[in-house]
């Protein structure tokens, strides 16, 4: 797929106030790696590669473990993931296959037991925000940039 807008440039305005948002997710108090988790986790179930490259290069930049972004696409299968983090990766799934079955009690009731009502929301705001980005790359093309190892291993196939 080529691009097909760049919506950094095209609209400056635009791009400013979906990352304003951004920038509330971050200064919300949700502990960063949490942000991380539900940025990827989304990413994936929405088949973005720009954002799964981006969100897992900064998640391993700021201490994750690789083993972690591995199976978290199968997060269910594995004891590498917090109760609290297994909460909010449920919430993320239901609220990005939102149109699919809602988002039942169950889910929310058992991410809120971890977060304050405004925590909460911020949470919901970071997966919504992540579906959003998520839509805007996919929609007009923008893909992400070949690593040098990634271009080599290419030029080597």
């Amino acid at each position: 797929m080529s691009l097909r807008i760049d919506f950094r440039t095209s609209d400056p305005a635009a791009y400013r106030a979906l990352s304003a948002t951004q920038e509330y997710i971050h200064n919300s108090g949700l502990p960063k790696p949490l942000i991380h988790l539900v940025f990827t986790r989304a990413s994936q179930i929405n088949g973005c590669a720009f954002c799964l490259d981006m969100h897992t290069r900064e998640a391993l930049a700021d201490g994750e473990s690789p083993q972690r972004l591995y199976t978290l696409s199968a997060w269910r299968e594995t004891s590498f993931f917090t109760e609290q983090e297994r909460a909010v990766l449920a919430l993320t799934e239901h609220v990005t296959r939102v149109s699919e079955h809602g988002v039942p009690d169950a889910i929310y009731e058992d991410a809120a037991r971890f977060f304050d009502k405004s925590q909460m929301l911020a949470l919901l705001i970071a997966i919504s925000t992540i579906n959003t980005w998520n839509r805007m790359v996919i929609s007009t093309g923008t893909q992400p940039v070949a690593s040098k190892e990634t271009r080599a291993l290419r030029a080597a196939s």
